[in-house]
Order: structure tokens, then C-alpha cells, then sequence
């Protein structure tokens, strides 16, 4: 059941409010219950595990002696263990700590062994890290992966060729040439596809039944909605999964790079789409808007965009990876999340792209309400990306993030002893300092960007 889908409106305030309060809690619990579980194996006591901040809403004891509540603002959360001070674990008075037994003290944070310390601040992004790659490796196994041939799964709807393309393709037929070019593997057919010129028509070799035949088909990457970006102009215009653009500005498009053309040449001044959905036809107008993307060597360029991806006329037959396999590409997606992440903070700090592209709650509340718009495998993966992205922030090196604690750890295994009261002090205000500044900028950029 589809509990957001209760709500009056997929693009309401409320709706985004739900949305983004329901993937903070999820990001939040599981970054807590990280730094929690591993601190409880590590013989650290944590005194209160808070979901949210403020006056508490509901609350209960474990038995080991834990305040579980859950607190009026979804915001964050935190972990407070024995003998600190604070949610940001500041080391609470020298007297109450120095008056404890010896026992009592190693199941402080700031009594217990550097190791168990640094292993308990470590496994908040860690666990981030880990349910990102636990969703990604999900969908890896419910979506399936490309087999490596152009081997057709299931054809698209498109207007005027429907009944040419169910009589001449089926599921299962292999694609063996696009207009005379062989394509025995599927980057030989995407290589081939690039290579046309659009036209309503294409011929094939397809192999069927262990027979090869030529049959004619619509041209192999049509103008036809695959994905809809949150936020974007296609998503602001109404365009949905399975749209088909015939026409910009009334001239017949027969090639999504046809679309693509007209978009970034459009110089952000608006289109006029023709658009075919469920065998109707309708206009639709929208305005490119200027993105940044990241390019494949690690930078970024400009470009007008819709906020569209496009496929071919087929869905690409698929193969059920290995838990293994889904893991490892689980990974690998959050490693090029936070190289990505990485660069356009550099690009943002070097003013190189739009410092627009720092966005703080507000944006990230809008972006929570239109990936739930588009169902739950969207709003799935944006938990996934945004838990990788939480869990990267976390270990930068700024005092009252994790990242920050585990310089102090480090700053301790190198000297033999931690820093001075003193200067933790100022630098955890410095930190401070630096999160309002940062949340301050974003914050700003959600209200002036557009």
C-alpha cells in the first residue's frame, strides 16, 4: 500500500514534508543504530538513543538500561553514551568521570580503549554506507542487469508503429544488424544506433526461432520517456514514464538525439512538445533549464536540459546477477556517488559550475516529495543516494561530525593523548560555526535558486 498516496497531492507541501521526514528517519536510524551497536559491542553504555530532537513524543527502556524515545522534531538524532555531556558526545565533567570505578569508566565513551572509540564513531557512515549498497543491490536483483546482447525483453508502446512492431518483433528475438551494420554484441548495437541517421524507419536482422531474417522497425532510440528527473522542467511539465515526443515546436522528431538537439540548442527559451501518451496526443510546454553535469574524467559541463532519459524501442533482456554480483555493483555506485559528490563540491568551492548545485533542506524535502511521486523504486533509490551522501558529509574532517571525532582519535594514536580540554572546546565551536555557515548557504540557495 501506498501510504503517501493518501495524501491530497503528489506535489503539496505536505506531501514533500512526509516524504522527507520518512527517508530522514530511515537515513537517521540506520546511521544511529551504526555508532549504537557497534559502541554496545565495544562495552560502551548508551544512555539514550533519540530519534529527533526536542520534547519527546514516545519513550521506553531496554534492558540494558537504554532510553529509546523518539523526539518531536525529525530533524536528526543522536546517541548519548555514558559520560558525555552531550548528543555530540563532549566529554562530560572531569569529576564525575574521575569518581567512577574502573568498570564504570571503560563504559564511558571517553573511557573506553581508543579502538572501541574510533570503531563506534566510524560505524555511523559505515552503516550509510551499507544501506545504501543493501538498496542498490536490491534493485540490481529485482531490476536485473543487461545480458550483453541487444536481445529484446518487451517492446514500447509508440504511436503509429505498434502493430508494425508486434508483428515484426517479439520478446526473446535477438537484433543481429541495424541498417546492414552487425551488432553481435549489445555495444555493437548501441554503437550502430548512434550512427543513423533518424528517420520513422529502420531495418533489422533479427534472429528468431534459429532463423535470421530483415524486418523493418521504428528507429532504435525513439524520443520516448525512460525516466523523469525530480525537479526538473519534463517534471514540472506533467512528462511521465512512457511518453512519446513527436514533435518540438511542431516539427516531426523521429530520434531521441533529435530531442536532445533541440533541447540544448533552445538556449532556455520554452518548447512547444507534441507528446503521445496511451494512444492520445496532446502539447505540452516546458523551459530547459541549465544543469552541470559530471562528465566521465571527473569534471563537470553546462548544458540545457528537461530532465528526461531516454531508451530503445525494447527493454534490453535481462539477466538475475548474483547476490555477490549486486553487492559489488552496489558498491561501485556509491563509490561514483561520492566521486561525484566530491567534484562538484570542488567545482561549487572553485566557482567552476553554479553554486546552486548546494542545496539544503528545502530542496532536498521537494526532491524526497518527487522521487515518492514516481513510486517506490524512485524513492528507493534516493534513500540510497542520499544515505551515501549523508554518511560521506559525516566523515569530513570538521569537529562535531564523525569525521571530525576521528581526527581527534587519530590526533590521540599519534601523541598518546587526546586533545586538551581547551582546544577541543574552540574546535568543536569552530565546527559548529562552520555547519551553520554551510546550512546557512544551502538554505539560501534553496530559497534564491531556481
Amino acid at each position: 500500500m501506498d501510504i503517501l498516496g493518501l495524501l491530497p497531492s503528489t506535489d503539496g507541501i505536505l506531501y514533500q514534508a512526509v516524504a522527507f521526514i520518512i527517508a530522514l528517519a530511515i537515513i537517521i536510524t540506520v546511521h544511529e543504530y551504526g555508532h549504537y551497536i557497534v559502541g554496545r559491542l565495544s562495552g560502551i553504555k548508551a544512555e539514550v538513543f533519540s530519534l529527533g530532537f526536542g520534547p519527546t513524543l514516545f519513550s521506553i527502556h531496554d534492558r540494558q538500561g537504554t532510553l529509546w524515545r523518539i523526539a518531536l522534531l525529525p530533524l536528526g538524532g543522536y546517541v548519548r553514551f555514558a559520560g558525555d555531556a552531550d548528543a555530540a558526545s563532549a566529554r562530560g565533567e572531569s569529576g564525575e568521570i574521575a569518581a567512577m570505578t574502573a568498570q564504570e569508566r571503560r563504559q564511558t565513551m571517553h573511557g573506553a580503549p581508543l579502538w572501541a572509540r574510533a570503531a563506534t564513531v566510524l560505524a555511523g557512515p559505515m552503516f550509510n554506507f551499507i544501506l545504501s549498497t543493501l538498496i542498490f543491490a536490491g534493485m540490481f536483483l529485482y531490476q536485473g542487469v543487461p545480458t550483453g546482447q541487444a536481445v529484446i525483453g518487451k517492446l514500447r508502446a509508440l504511436p503509429g508503429v505498434e502493430g508494425q512492431a508486434a508483428q515484426n518483433f517479439a520478446p526473446g528475438d535477438k537484433i543481429v544488424s541495424v541498417a546492414g551494420k552487425p551488432t553481435p554484441t549489445g555495444t555493437d548495437f548501441a554503437e550502430a544506433a548512434a550512427g543513423l541517421t533518424p528517420s520513422p524507419t529502420v531495418s533489422y536482422g533479427i534472429e528468431k526461432d534459429g532463423s535470421t531474417k530483415t524486418v523493418d522497425g521504428p528507429y532504435p532510440m525513439p524520443p520516448v520517456v525512460a525516466g523523469v528527473t525530480p525537479l526538473s522542467a519534463a517534471s514540472d511539465a506533467g512528462l511521465r514514464d512512457g511518453d512519446v515526443i513527436t514533435a518540438v515546436d511542431g516539427t516531426p522528431i523521429y530520434a531521441f538525439s533529435q530531442l536532445q538537439k533541440a533541447v540544448s540548442g533552445s538556449d532556455g527559451k520554452q518548447l512547444t512538445l507534441g507528446v503521445w501518451r496511451d494512444g492520445e496526443s496532446r502539447q505540452v510546454t516546458l523551459t530547459p533549464r541549465r544543469t552541470d553535469l559530471p562528465t566521465s574524467g571527473g569534471g563537470f559541463e553546462t548544458r540545457w536540459l528537461m530532465g528526461i532519459s531516454g531508451a530503445y524501442f525494447f527493454d534490453l533482456q535481462t539477466r538475475s546477477p548474483g547476490v555477490v554480483e549486486a553487492l559489488k555493483m552496489g558498491v561501485q555506485q556509491i563509490w561514483y556517488t561520492a566521486q561525484t559528490s566530491l567534484s562538484g563540491l570542488y567545482h561549487v568551492a572553485t566557482r567552476q559550475i553554479s553554486a546552486c548545485n548546494l542545496r539544503g533542506p528545502i530542496g532536498i524535502a521537494e526532491t524526497s516529495g518527487a522521487a515518492a511521486a514516481q513510486g517506490l523504486t524512485t524513492f528507493l533509490m534516493f534513500i540510497a543516494a542520499l544515505s551515501a551522501a549523508v554518511g560521506l558529509l559525516n566523515l569530513f574532517p570538521v569537529p562535531i561530525l564523525d569525521g571530525g571525532h576521528l581526527v581527534f582519535h587519530l590526533w590521540e594514536a599519534v601523541t598518546g593523548h587526546p586533545p586538551s580540554e581547551r582546544a577541543l572546546r574552540v574546535l568543536m565551536g569552530g565546527g559548529l560555526l562552520i555547519i551553520i555557515a554551510l546550512m546557512t548557504f544551502a538554505l539560501t540557495n534553496d530559497v534564491t535558486c531556481p
